[in-house]
This record gives C-alpha cells, structure tokens and sequence, in this order.
C-alpha cells in the first residue's frame, strides 16, 4: 500500500531507516552534551566505590544465593532518583529525531539504566574464578543489595537485547550513551554489523571468526551470513542506536577503572507502522522466538561455559 504523503518519511528519516536496514545500527553523528555527560557521572561516583567494596564476601553469597531479581527495576533504579539530569540525553535533537524516525514521534521509553564494566581490579580473587569463561558475567547476583540500582558486568558475550523478551517482537531499539571517554582499554561494545538479518535466535550463538577478522554467523536454522565486528569506541557524549536483533556485546575491564554508560530501550506505541515496521519487514527471518537464551539452569545461574566475544580482537 502507498504512504500518504504525511507518512512519507523525510530524506534524514530514509537514511536512518536504511542504515538500520543494511547494518543494524546507527551511530549517532554528534555526541550529547560533554558536559550534563561529565555532571551525571559525578553524581553516579557519588552514591559509591566501583571497587571490591560492591561484592558480598564470598561466604555471605554462598549462604544465600540469588541469582535472579538482581538488575534494576521500578523502586531500584538509580536513574530514577536522577531524572532532572536526564534532559541532555532523552531531549537531544539528534536522539529525538533518529527515536522518532524509526518508532514515530510517540516512541516510548521501555527501560533505562545504567550499566558499568567493573574493571579487573575491582572482581574479587573468588569471584573470577567462579566466572571464568562464563558467557554472561552479569555480577548483579553478587553484589550488596543496596547497590543492584545498576548492572554490572565483567564482559558479556555477543547477544541481542531481545534476549530478555521471549514472545515478543522486535518493535524496540537499543541507544547506549557513554558518560566518558571509552578507548579499547575502557571494555568498549563490539556490534557485529548486519547481525540482525538473520532474525532472533538462540544465546548463545553460533559464530566463528576467520583469520581475517570476519565472522560467520549461523541461525541454527539453515542460514550462515559474514558480519563484521564494530568496535565501538568514543569521546564522551558518544552514542549508538542498534536492532534488538543485533548481536554485540564487551570483554572483561581491562583498565583500572569502571567503564560508566546509559542504556536505553525505546518501543514504538501499539497500533502504529513505522521505520522500525519497514527495517523487519526487509528480514526475511522471525523477529521473535519462544526460547531466547539456553545459558542458564533453572535458578538462574550459569550452566555453560563458552565465550566467543574473547576471540574478538579491534
């Protein structure tokens, strides 16, 4: 069927549909404010020490263990108590406008918080040797509870976001904002560009990386495509949209300090047809499965490990 003339999207809005399209992402042109960047993360570093003071001591882990109901949530959420500083990002104009050509201009937020690389230096001797080689190092499970208003992890393997939404469609997208300067030093994101062609499938996935640098990416179900991995270093300020269906993910902190970001997770509202409509429609792959992760044992904790992400070399 034929767009009206007022659904027509604008040449910035094709370009970003067709961005999207080709390789799954954008990455924003302009960073956001340096400086709400710099004051958000002074009041972050405020509220505590991104060192071992974070974990429970191994002995209090093991008398009572959870592995689940340990990430931020509504009434645990740091960001909450800092929504006025939030503006710079969720009103930047060139975060509105890519937002609002690929969900409409009524997109909504789904989720938000803020999520730290917790450096080498900060893991306790026990707890690295208990997530050795595991391919999800979400430390939630193991840090005091009064500090779970964050996620934190020691590198996690290349994912999609949609990993957390069995049964559900991938009508959202992911935009990550680092709050400082992240070299490869600072645990930067790897995106393999054009993942999101093959659909959801299954964490974790099938990929294998050639001498060249290139990896093949298989959906379990018959089909193989070569990506390209995108490290995704930047100035403070630097941010990127990607598919819920693009595989990404980070190895461990290699520097001697926290890697501080903001993650995003914005939807389309209900009953709408925009960009986002047109990038799946373009996949000729399911855009939701039933089963998203086989990982983890029925308490949550880890039961494989396998990690590819460590392969991956900028």
């Amino acid at each position: 069927m034929a767009l009206a003339l007022a659904d027509r999207p604008t040449a910035d809005e094709a370009g970003m549909i067709d961005d999207f399209t080709v390789h799954g992402r954008h990455i924003l042109p302009d960073p956001v404010s340096a400086d709400a960047a710099h004051d958000l993360l002074t009041q972050i570093r405020r509220t505590r020490q991104f060192d071992h003071s974070l974990f429970l001591s191994e002995a209090a882990f093991d008398a009572d263990p959870q592995y689940t109901g340990v990430n931020p949530r509504p009434g645990r959420n740091l960001l909450d108590r800092l929504q006025a500083r939030l503006g710079f990002v969720e009103d930047a104009p060139q975060i509105v406008s890519a937002l609002s050509a690929l969900l409409g201009p009524d997109y909504e937020i789904l989720n938000r918080k803020i999520v730290c690389g917790v450096p080498a230096s900060a893991v306790p001797t026990w707890l690295k040797a208990r997530i050795e080689g595991a391919p999800v190092n979400n430390l939630g499970a193991f840090v005091h509870p009064d500090y779970r208003d964050i996620t934190y992890f020691y590198g996690i393997d290349f994912h999609q976001d949609l990993i957390d939404y069995k049964d559900r469609d991938a009508d959202f997208v992911t935009l990550y904002v680092y709050l400082h300067e992240v070299t490869v030093h600072d645990a930067p994101l790897f995106l393999l560009e054009g993942s999101h062609r093959l659909g959801a499938t299954v964490f974790p996935h099938d990929l294998k990386r050639d001498e060249q640098g290139d990896w093949t990416y298989a959906d379990g179900r018959g089909d193989r495509i070569k990506v390209q991995q995108r490290v995704l270093t930047g100035e403070t300020g630097f941010a990127a949209i990607w598919h819920a269906c693009t595989l990404h993910g980070t190895q461990p902190d290699a520097a001697d300090h926290e890697r501080i970001s903001l993650r995003y997770l914005f939807t389309k509202r209900a009953g709408t047809t925009v960009g986002i409509d047109r990038v799946n429609a373009s996949m000729p792959k399911p855009i939701r499965i039933a089963s998203t992760r086989i990982d983890l044992d029925a308490d949550g904790a880890a039961k494989i490990t396998q990690n590819t992400i460590n392969q991956a070399r900028d």
